[in-house]
């Protein structure tokens, strides 16, 4: 196949191409356009030239015209005959004439602008990833959305679920549609010999529905039933099947198959697969409309070990602040699943605040959520000519220029105006709403739908919606009106406009797709952040994937569609899944820390413009407390040249560390050995800083600090790598020794990282030594050899004296 690359976008056709047969589209191009040539003169001499093959008539000319390409390089598009086409190959000048082949573009977009292969085998240059078959990942996912009350459910991680809570009836679940081409098993070999778990009947749900691409589901409900007094309200499907669209979403993220039209209601319209789309799927429905409980999340966690699977993905968590490990079923599960070599990747959490982060436990991957370079954007033009973009997945547009008024100007009853601005429930006089378009207010410490706003609108007779809410930036919602998010700047113009306007008129058009927004990728504001609350020397989130408007599978028992598009860390979490299982196809033997270890240290902190990497709403340029190692770079997980790899024995000295005595520590290893004072124990961790862990944090440094680290040769045998550190304000920090040097694969040096609080000069800045406050910097280990291959872990430290 050749592929093409345009504007980011990756599109697939045949070569050669083929020529049409009678009438049809073709694109004559004729190279780079001169730093002189006039751009209407290019026109001309199109029409010129078109007119040649239409017998000297002009007027056939300009009528087959499409598209002149006159800016970047010269060419057009016309309609043809073949035989006008063949002529048009023989003139002076034309490098080429192809006819119009229709282009797919790919999504799950985040997989192109992530640099993966775009065909189906998902190889990364260099390695083969097939084995990709062998390797299943375990689904225990869902986003527990508002209940009837309007709260969270117990596991809720706030998502962008939330801007389809009336679309969904407000319930979410997990679950699998296994009918959806996104898990087809067409050619797929047999189930992997390996596997034991099973496909559990249930309500709309039987043995047949799995297939050796779905080759196991489950489903939990007693820990839901002894707490809850109304069964009946658990969900549509008693049973595995998915009945909230979000299990599937996240599935298909990670491992879904090649589909070929890919849409959401026309938007994004193309083929999508997920990161590892031969790999097996397996699901652990455990969550309902009140939330996960514990003893279901855990019967699923027992039950994904006993099965077989390799890795298991979580978009669900605590909430912030997070509790003890070992009273949370996710850090409880999870550190058993690693310990039996089960890799465990979770989301950080939605609630965008600094010290909000969740999934804390240093065994589990923790993934933040960041843009791509696809916005789907909606023009908002004003009656003096001025045009504004926003945010929409609405499927209307207004006919014509309509009459817009602030939502304020049309309060009623009880409601002040102020009230009035935020379109609440009742608030909106009919007969002032009525035919208008109405700018409506977000408050940004507030949960409410902002879908639940259109319809607000719609119901008080409102024609359209402009929605000002600058924290959720290029989230994209499905309106039911034509409606478009816009941030408080372009919100504050708009409201200017009206107020100083006589009779002031908007026209919202329907959405478009756009891809190439710069800059990419960036921190989603939603993504929760560090530090971690409950054991600072520990850097979470650990790494940053896509999260913002990512379009996959869905469960038509929703709004009967079989795609949708949404956001949140939950939609982060499976791109990191899918990675692992490329990386675990190619190193079977790798253990989860490893694995971790690989994508962190080959993660960048810079965006697609080689500029650092920055958080949404604000632009400020964004800290590890943000994006952890970076954004994740699945070209380079295979060959990280070291990795910091750590066992069982070190997690135990972690417990350790923290707190936990002999008794603690036996009980959750039931291990009689496991004793804190051991001397393999306090050899391995004497501090929680010193877990051998790919990043560090010193979150108490007064004086002077060291912490210990061993990495481990998975590159070149003979090798050796130099330590380069960048500058941490007001820290001196040194590396002993600076050099490592290798000879063998598999072999491990030890090294020690020294941190100094520097003694403040004139010439220092003050925000340096600012009590409490952290800075920043990074470790790189660099081989000397052909490539530079570099090993970068972030270093996170906290000043705490003056």
């Amino acid at each position: 196949m050749l592929m093409k690359q345009l504007t980011g976008v990756s599109y697939q056709t045949a070569s050669p191409p083929q020529w049409h047969g009678g009438h049809g589209v073709y694109v004559v191009y004729m190279g780079s356009r001169g730093t002189n040539e006039n751009p209407d003169e290019i026109l001309k001499q199109t029409h010129q030239m078109l007119s040649l093959v239409h017998g000297g008539s002009f007027e056939q000319a300009q009528a087959s015209h499409i598209y002149s390409y006159r800016h970047s390089f010269r060419g057009f598009a016309a309609k043809l005959t073949e035989d006008q086409a063949q002529e048009l190959t023989r003139i002076p000048g034309v490098v080429s004439v192809f006819p119009n082949l229709k282009r797919s573009l790919h999504t799950t977009h985040s997989w192109d602008f992530m640099g993966l292969d775009t065909n189906e085998a998902m190889e990364i240059s260099g390695y083969s990833t097939k084995n990709q078959e062998n390797v299943i990942i375990g689904f225990i996912d869902s986003v527990v959305c508002f209940n009837v009350n309007g709260q969270w459910g117990k596991y809720a991680h706030r998502s962008s679920i939330k801007l389809v809570r009336v679309l969904i009836s407000e319930l979410f679940y997990s679950g699998i549609w296994p009918e959806s081409p996104s898990f087809s098993d067409r050619n797929m070999p047999p189930v992997p010999s390996t596997w034991r778990g099973e496909c559990q009947a249930g309500e709309e749900f039987n043995s047949s529905s799995c297939n050796r691409k779905v080759i196991g589901a489950r489903y939990y409900v007693s820990g839901y039933e002894a707490e809850e007094e109304n069964f009946t309200r658990m969900g549509k499907f008693k049973s595995p099947r998915d009945s909230s669209g979000h299990g599937s979403h996240t599935a298909s993220i990670a491992a879904g198959r090649y589909v070929m039209n890919m849409n959401f209601n026309g938007l994004a319209a193309g083929g999508a697969r997920g990161g590892a789309p031969m790999s097996r799927i397996a699901v652990y429905k455990s969550c309902w409309d009140f939330g996960c409980y514990d003893v279901d999340l855990l019967a699923a966690f027992d039950d994904a070990v006993r099965d077989g699977v390799h890795i298991i993905s979580l978009s669900l968590g605590p909430s912030s602040p997070q509790g003890d490990y070992f009273s949370d079923a996710i850090s409880m599960g999870s550190f058993h699943a690693t310990s039996r070599g089960i890799l465990v990747v979770s989301s950080v959490g939605n609630e965008g605040s600094q010290g909000s982060a969740t999934n804390l436990a240093p065994w589990l991957i923790t993934v933040a959520a960041s843009s791509t370079d696809r916005d789907f954007t909606s023009d908002v033009v004003l009656g003096d000519g001025s045009s504004y973009k926003g945010e929409s997945l609405s499927l209307f547009e207004t006919n014509a220029s309509t009459r817009i008024i602030a939502a304020s100007e049309a309060y009623t009853g009880y409601f002040t105006p102020y009230q009035s601005s935020y379109c609440l429930e009742s608030s909106l006089n009919s007969t002032k709403a009525r035919g208008k378009v109405l700018v409506c207010r977000h408050a940004e410490s507030t949960s409410e739908s902002k879908l639940a706003k259109s319809k607000i609108v719609r119901d008080a007779g409102g024609s359209g919606m402009i929605l000002i809410d600058e924290v959720d930036k290029d989230v994209a919602i499905p309106f039911v009106i034509p409606a478009a998010i816009v941030t408080s700047e372009i919100g504050d113009k708009i409201l200017s406009y009206i107020n100083h306007t006589r009779s002031p008129t908007t026209q919202i058009f329907s959405p478009k797709t756009v891809i190439g927004t710069l800059p990419a990728p960036r921190v989603t504001a939603f993504s929760s952040k560090g530090p971690n609350s409950l054991t600072p020397e520990i850097l979470k989130p650990d790494v940053m994937a896509p999260g913002l408007n990512i379009l996959a599978a869905w469960s038509p028992a929703i709004g009967k569609l079989n795609f949708n598009i949404l956001s949140g860390t939950s939609m982060a979490c499976p791109h990191i899944a899918g990675i692992v299982a490329l990386i675990k196809a190619v190193y079977p033997s790798w253990s989860p820390s490893a694995i971790k270890s690989a994508i962190m240290t080959t993660a960048t902190v810079v965006d697609k413009n080689r500029r650092p990497l920055t958080v949404d709403p604000t632009g400020i340029n964004g800290t590890p407390f943000d994006y952890g190692a970076g954004f994740v770079n699945p070209t380079r997980v295979l060959n990280p040249g070291l990795v910091y790899d750590a066992q069982d024995i070190d997690y135990k000295a972690f417990l350790c560390a923290i707190g936990y005595d002999d008794k603690s520590l036996q009980l959750i290893t039931r291990d009689t050995n496991s004793i804190c004072n051991h001397q393999s124990v306090m050899s391995t961790a004497a501090t929680a800083s010193d877990l051998n862990y790919p990043s560090i944090t010193v979150p108490n440094l007064k004086d002077s600090y060291s912490v210990r680290r061993t990495v481990t040769n998975v590159g070149t045998p003979m090798s050796v790598y130099k330590a380069v550190v960048s500058s941490l304000p007001g820290v001196n920090v040194t590396v002993s020794p600076k050099i490592l040097t290798f000879s063998n694969y598999g072999e491990k040096k030890n090294f020690t990282v020294n941190f100094e609080v520097i003694a403040p000069t004139a010439s220092t800045s003050p925000s340096a030594y600012r009590k409490g406050s952290y800075v920043f910097g990074s470790l790189t280990w660099q081989r000397s050899s052909k490539g530079k291959l570099r090993v970068k872990s972030p270093l996170a430290v906290r000043i705490i004296t003056v």
